[in-house]
This record gives C-alpha cells, sequence and structure tokens, in this order.
C-alpha cells in the first residue's frame, strides 16, 4: 500500500500549496489599489485552484482504483478461502474499503504536513525575492483540511470501487490459483462497457457543442469540460474494451520470436491488468498534452484575432502563465507515473508462478526479462500515443471553445475557428519522458522476475 500512500501525499500537499499560493496571490492582489477589488481576478483564481486540485484527485482516484483492483485480483485465492469457512463477500469488500480509508487518512495525514510546511517555506521565500513586507497572510487555516479530507474519502471510495471483484469470488476459487478476468469474460460485462460507451457518446457530444457554442460565447468551454470529465470517465471505465485492440496492433510492431509473442499475448490475454497500467500513462500524457494544446491553440486563436500578430505585452505573460500551468500540471502526470510503477511491480509480483513455469520450460533468465520489458513497452508506446491523441482533441476543444468569440481588442474581429496548435517540442519531451519512465519503472519488476528460482516460483501460489 506504500505507493497508494504516496498518491494520497502527494495529492493532499499539492492541494494545500494551491490553496495557499492562491490564496497568497489574492492578498497580494487586494493590496494592489488598481486590481484589489477585481472580482474577474478572484474568480479566475479560484477557478484554476478548483479545477486543478480536481485533476490531481481525479488521477488520484482512478490510480488508487487501479491499485485496489490489482490487489485484490492477486489475493482472489485467499478471499476464496474465507468464503469457504463462512465469510461473506460484503465483509471482506467492506475489509478492503476500511483499509483504503486508513491509507487515504495516512497519506493525507503526510500530504497536509509536508503542503503546510512546504506553504510556510514559499511564501516566506517570495516574500524576501520579491521584497513585499507589508502583506500579511495566515498560511494555517481551516481551509487547508478540505484537500485532506477530500483524499482520504476519495482514498475509501476508490477502494471501494476497487474492491467490487471481491462479490464475484466463489468459493471453489480457492481450489485454483489467482487469475485476472480474461478477454471473454470482460466482453460479457454488458452494463459495465454500455455505460463506458454512453459517456463517451455523450461526452463527444458535449465536447462539439462546447466548441460550436464558444463561437458565439466563452461559457462555451463549460459545456466542453464536462463534456471532457465524461468523455474520458467512459474511456478509463471501458479501457478494458478500448485498449485491447490497440495493444494488438502495438504488438505487430515487435516481430514474431517467440519472446515478443509471448508479450503480445500476455498484455492480451488479461486486458484488465493491462489497461489498468495503460490508463495511468493515457491520463498522464492525456494532461500534459491537453494543456500544452490549450495554451498554444490559445495563442494562435489570440494571434488570429489580432490580426496575425500578437502583442508583446500580451505573449510574454501567456509564455510564463503557459510554463507554471504546465509544471501544476506535471504534478498530476507524477501521480499517473507512481501507479505506473506500482502496478508493474504488482504484477510480476502476483505473477511469480507463471514467470518460473516459462523458465522451467526453458525460458533463459534474459529472456524472462525482455518479456516483462517488451510487456512494459507494448503497454507505455500504446498509452503514449493514445495519450497524445486525446490530450490534442482535448486541448484544442478547451482552446476552441473558450476563445472562439474572443477578440484581442473591441476594433478587432472575433477569433473564430481556428486549427489546433501542437508544440512538437513538448510532444517530443513527453514521448522521451514516458519511454525513459517506463524502462525506470520496469527495471525492479525484471529483477523480480528472475531473482526466484523456477522451483519456488511453480510452488508459490
Amino acid at each position: 500500500m506504500g505507493a497508494s500512500i504516496l498518491v494520497s501525499a502527494i495529492s493532499t500537499a499539492f492541494g494545500v500549496v494551491l490553496i495557499s499560493a492562491t490564496g497568497y496571490i489574492g492578498a497580494l492582489l487586494k493590496a494592489d489599489p488598481y486590481v484589489g477589488e477585481s472580482a474577474t481576478l478572484a474568480f479566475v483564481l479560484g477557478f484554476i485552484t478548483f479545477v486543478l486540485v480536481g485533476l490531481a484527485v481525479y488521477v488520484a482516484a482512478i490510480v488508487t482504483a487501479n491499485t485496489f483492483s490489482t490487489v485484490v485480483a492477486g489475493r482472489t485465492r485467499q478471499i476464496a478461502l474465507l468464503r469457504l469457512i463462512g465469510a461473506s463477500a460484503r465483509s471482506q469488500r467492506a475489509q478492503v474499503a476500511r483499509q483504503g480509508l486508513v491509507v487515504g487518512s495516512i497519506g493525507a495525514l503526510v500530504g497536509l504536513i509536508v503542503g503546510v510546511a512546504g506553504s510556510f517555506a514559499g511564501i516566506a521565500l517570495a516574500a524576501r525575492l520579491l521584497g513585499i513586507g507589508d502583506v500579511s497572510y495566515d498560511v494555517a487555516r481551516p481551509a487547508l483540511l478540505v484537500p485532506a479530507l477530500i483524499v482520504a474519502l476519495t482514498t475509501w471510495a476508490a477502494a471501494w470501487v476497487g474492491s467490487r471483484r471481491v462479490l464475484t469470488v466463489t468459493p471453489l476459487q480457492a481450489l485454483g490459483s489467482s487469475t485476472e478476468a480474461s478477454r471473454e469474460q470482460v466482453v460479457r460485462r454488458t452494463a459495465r462497457n454500455a455505460t463506458a460507451i454512453v459517456l463517451v457518446g455523450v461526452g463527444a457530444l458535449l465536447l462539439a457543442g462546447g466548441i460550436v457554442l464558444g463561437l458565439v460565447s466563452p461559457l462555451g468551454v463549460v459545456v466542453a469540460f464536462a463534456g471532457g470529465v465524461l468523455s474520458f470517465t467512459g474511456i478509463a471505465l471501458g479501457a478494458a474494451l478500448f485498449m485491447p485492440p490497440l495493444l494488438r496492433l502495438t504488438g505487430r510492431l515487435f516481430g514474431r520470436s517467440a519472446v515478443a509473442r509471448l508479450a503480445s499475448e500476455n498484455a492480451l490475454r488479461y486486458p484488465e491488468r493491462s489497461s489498468r497500467m495503460a490508463i495511468g500513462v493515457v491520463i498522464g500524457v492525456t494532461l500534459v498534452t491537453m494543456f500544452a494544446v490549450a495554451l498554444e491553440s490559445a495563442k494562435r486563436a489570440m494571434t488570429a484575432a489580432a490580426g496575425g500578430t500578437l502583442p508583446p505585452e500580451l505573449s510574454a505573460p501567456l509564455d510564463a502563465f503557459a510554463g507554471v500551468m504546465m509544471a501544476l500540471v506535471g504534478v498530476s502526470a507524477v501521480i499517473a507515473a507512481v501507479g505506473l510503477v506500482n502496478l508493474l511491480t504488482l504484477g510480476v509480483v502476483q505473477r511469480q508462478r507463471e514467470l518460473g513455469l516459462l523458465r522451467a520450460l526453458g525460458l533463459s533468465t534474459g529472456q524472462v526479462r525482455r518479456v516483462v520489458l517488451l510487456e512494459a513497452a507494448h503497454v507505455t508506446i500504446t498509452a503514449v500515443v493514445t495519450g497524445v491523441v486525446l490530450g490534442i482533441a482535448y486541448g484544442w476543444a478547451g482552446a476552441q471553445s473558450l476563445l472562439g468569440a474572443v477578440a484581442a481588442n473591441p476594433n478587432q474581429e472575433k477569433a473564430g475557428l481556428v486549427w489546433p496548435a501542437i508544440p512538437v517540442p513538448v510532444v517530443v519531451l513527453i514521448v522521451v519522458a514516458t519511454a525513459v519512465l517506463t524502462l525506470v519503472a520496469a527495471v525492479v519488476p525484471t529483477r523480480l522476475a528472475t531473482r526466484v528460482s523456477p522451483i519456488e516460483a511453480l510452488a508459490a501460489a
């Protein structure tokens, strides 16, 4: 549960620091005689804080739910044994949920302490560097408890959602091994798959509606935001349905050798396991790409509205704001990265018997390592491509729905329909960083995959 505690701590600390930072900026603005009474600035700061904290909690909830789903899958035999001696499925699920509440509470407490300490240090440093001494701001305030409480409750809820498989475990499974749901079982989940498809469809319609409304009013971004949340939730919910066909295409890129075919089939045989790993990477890549494309597209839209040249006094603040936003969104990407490392490690630990069988059948230590690395490569390549495509679509939709009806000044025309602007250096950086992350994340699992002898692995449950 260490990774889940870390995810909860990062989310809480991020929320605390962000609330403190925006509160301090608000105090600075109130001290300014010209903009101190601006209700618009106060709304913008509050909205940005809400969106960024909401994104971090959203990502943390998906990562935590995936972690608990993987843990429960590995405990299938243990849960079945408890069912065999009289324990009910609901009591077992409640136990997992209580574990999630404990994990979330510990992480939230650690994050709260780290966030408050970081806020004190950051505000003191900012006051010294900027030479601000007449602005008083009390960091320790009750509002900082809000992100800690939200994260703890969200982790509990994510554990409850992730443990839903407990309800399907039968006592007879105590005689077998712990396995994930097969492709046939995933396809037969008609209610969940139908819900995912409906969410994606409704979200896509709202995105399109937000873009059209954005040509008339900036309020189109509200509709587009709702559409983005719904559609991406549908993608996350139906990942086991959507990702396997993409993984199959990626598997063809690695040839037809025995190791490559094993890696490809392992990624497809249990789609839930590979999809849980992939969706974490998809989230991180989508968020970073989305904000990069949104900011670049916004700059292009404002340039088009200004007649082809954006004034320097407007361009410089936009670039600075883009840098700050990318750094803040990077926190959500870090949370997704922690989830990837954790799921890779859990997956190998739970598959020691399978990997031991491969070694007993004649695969060398190096070949087993390559199987694990290639599985991680399949997931990462598929997730990165999917995340970049989704990020470009969401980023352009957000910028277009917000700025399509905005003019750079009263004498200029509205921006209208603007093609998405793709910041190539940022996209390349995302791809390279994700590839490096995967290699680093796969080091521990590959060592675990070959540390146990074939006899010990075959004897493991």
